[in-house]
């Protein structure tokens, strides 16, 4: 361990693989000396095994309906209860973490690239591409995220397919904010200036050395704006915009838990808890990621 350890701390790597391993060691370090980075990382780590596993965590068939059984108290049988039909919410808490999980990922694909594309190729080309570019972006932003969100939900027809269009829809205009100002600061350094005199093209340039570069500070950005995502989400489900019956979908498990929220308080809270964990996770999660890729940080 202490030479694999010398080895990604040397200071004259000799080779791009040992330079890479190392720096990726040191963010690796600066993101563990921060508890709450750690609490968050546990917190996702814990969604994704729910989500991968949830067939085996689960007690109960989840769509499994038992009006004898209906409005039960958490107890040995049923951890945290039972719902209106009787449905058990540990086991449906469980399928919805592949249901939130699923929605972050899909979010997190189609709106990035997205926002990431569209401000690089504004910021490096400019004039007349980046203001048209950039207007577009700004009456994007104008709206309210959930309300865009609801309207084209609205619009397309209240599924869970279509509430991830909708949410992806909504998400991109901050990423294309935030990897514009990074262009317009790296297209005039040397090193983009040397790449430009060896002869490579705008469409290469953009490509090949602006992208990665405005890579970290994106993936701080998707990973704070995921708990937005699962709040919009669950805003959808509630309203019955998103994930429709008898899907497992936290939201949805909200909304249909307000009505016994005096006599059956745990039909609400179980997965209000759930969404809210999650989100919190998420928040720690980025602000751990920020700090550690953060190249200002002392190594």
């Amino acid at each position: 361990m202490m030479a694999l350890r010398s080895w990604l701390l040397d200071p004259a790597p000799a080779s791009r693989a040992q330079a890479r391993a190392g720096r990726l060691y040191l963010t690796w370090l600066g993101f563990v000396a921060s508890p709450a980075a750690l609490a968050g990382l546990v917190i996702i780590g814990l969604l994704v095994f729910c989500a991968l596993f949830a067939p085996w965590l689960a007690t109960h068939d989840p769509y499994a309906q038992n009006l004898k059984q209906m409005l039960q108290a958490p107890s040995s049988d049923h951890w945290l209860g039972t719902d209106e039909l009787g449905r058990d919410i540990w086991s449906r808490v469980m399928y919805g973490a592949r249901v939130t999980l699923g929605i972050v990922f899909m979010v997190a694909v189609l709106a990035a690239p997205i926002g990431l594309l569209i401000g690089c190729t504004a910021g490096y080309l400019g004039g007349t591409v980046d203001r048209v570019l950039m207007r577009f972006t700004d009456i994007a932003l104008a709206f309210p995220r959930l309300v865009l969100a609801l309207a084209f939900v609205a619009a397309l027809r209240p599924s869970l397919e279509n509430a991830v269009i909708a949410i992806a829809l909504t998400a991109w205009p901050p990423y294309a904010r935030l990897a514009r100002a990074e262009t317009l600061v790296l297209r005039n350094s040397d090193y983009i200036a040397a790449v430009r005199l060896a002869g490579a093209g705008p469409f290469r340039i953009v490509l090949r050395q602006i992208v990665p570069l405005c890579l970290p500070s994106l993936i701080v950005r998707v990973t704070l704006d995921m708990a937005g995502v699962i709040l919009i989400a669950a805003g959808l489900g509630f309203l019955g915009l998103g994930a429709q019956p008898p899907t497992a979908e936290w939201g949805a498990m909200l909304s249909n838990g307000r009505d016994f929220l005096l006599d059956a308080w745990w039909v609400a809270t179980m997965p209000g808890i759930a969404i809210f964990v999650t989100s919190l996770g998420f928040n720690l999660l980025g602000d751990g990621l920020r700090d550690a890729l953060d190249p200002r940080r002392s190594q």
